[in-house]
């Protein structure tokens, strides 16, 4: 199976230049819906779904290679490598925001600009470090995953996603973990809240762009401070927006941000 295939990749959009989009933990690639149609007059659009998620090719999912998020990276890379992206922009959410660090570290070349929405590097705080999260946390959370995953998600989703005057999001989001594989959603989960990029960061060589909601449970304000001081010369916006998911909660403000960056 070609990697377009296994990652249910989807095209659109004018441009010579590619706009690569990739969705967080539990999601796939619909979450982009509100906020990529907005460049596909300049950009060449590129949706695709992380292997276990939306319509990739489950039969792809191998628990080695998928242990970490360089797993991941590669595949990112591979699909690039596919369609000849060269000097693109990256658009991660969450986990993804580590995965392209990674894949842009591993191939310079892919791409010349990073958006990083709600980044972290390491969830578990670390001394001076402040991941918004305790080992013991993590743990309790994984383990709650492993034994229920719908509960978890029932659970979960809502707090992740803020706005609780909002239930439709929280419920869109419940319903987006609960399609996920239950054995890949606990691998995942695993290799997301139990990594440590924080030493990728700095290594970081394409003009990168945090965005940052004021509320977050999930990457709470500081991490995406951290993510800013360590990647040189990045830029950083503490957005309005609340909750994990501003591509869903607040793609205006979101779209704003990612224009003034891409433009400059």
């Amino acid at each position: 199976m070609s990697v377009l295939r296994r990652h249910n990749v989807t095209v659109s959009g004018f441009g010579a230049k590619a706009m690569v989009f990739a969705h967080g933990f539990g999601c796939d690639q619909n979450m982009w819906r509100f906020v990529a149609p907005a460049f596909a007059d300049r950009y060449r659009i590129v949706l695709f779904d992380h292997v276990g998620a939306g319509g990739s090719d489950l039969s792809a999912y191998d628990p080695e290679k998928y242990s970490s998020l360089d797993g991941y990276a590669e595949d990112v890379i591979e699909i690039c490598r596919e369609l000849k992206i060269q000097g693109g922009v990256f658009v991660g959410h969450s986990v993804s925001a580590m995965i392209g660090v990674l894949a842009a570290k591993k191939a310079s070349d892919l791409f010349d600009r990073l958006v990083l929405i709600g980044p972290s590097p390491r969830y578990i705080d670390d001394g001076d470090y402040v991941g918004g999260f305790s080992e013991g946390q993590i743990h309790e959370l994984l383990d709650f995953l492993d034994s229920n995953h719908m509960g978890w998600s029932q659970a979960m989703a809502p707090v992740i996603m803020g706005n609780p005057n909002r239930p439709e999001l929280g419920e869109e989001l419940t319903n987006s973990f609960c399609r996920t594989d239950p054995e890949i959603a606990k691998r995942f989960a695993r290799a997301t809240f139990l990594s440590d990029n924080r030493a990728d960061l700095a290594e970081v060589q394409a003009r990168s762009l945090i965005l940052q909601c004021s509320e977050d449970v999930i990457a709470p304000p500081c991490v995406g401070e951290y993510v800013h001081r360590a990647i040189p010369g990045s830029e950083f916006v503490l957005l309005d927006a609340t909750g994990h998911c501003p591509n869903l909660s607040a793609p205006e403000e979101t779209i704003a941000a990612m224009e003034a960056f891409v433009q400059a």
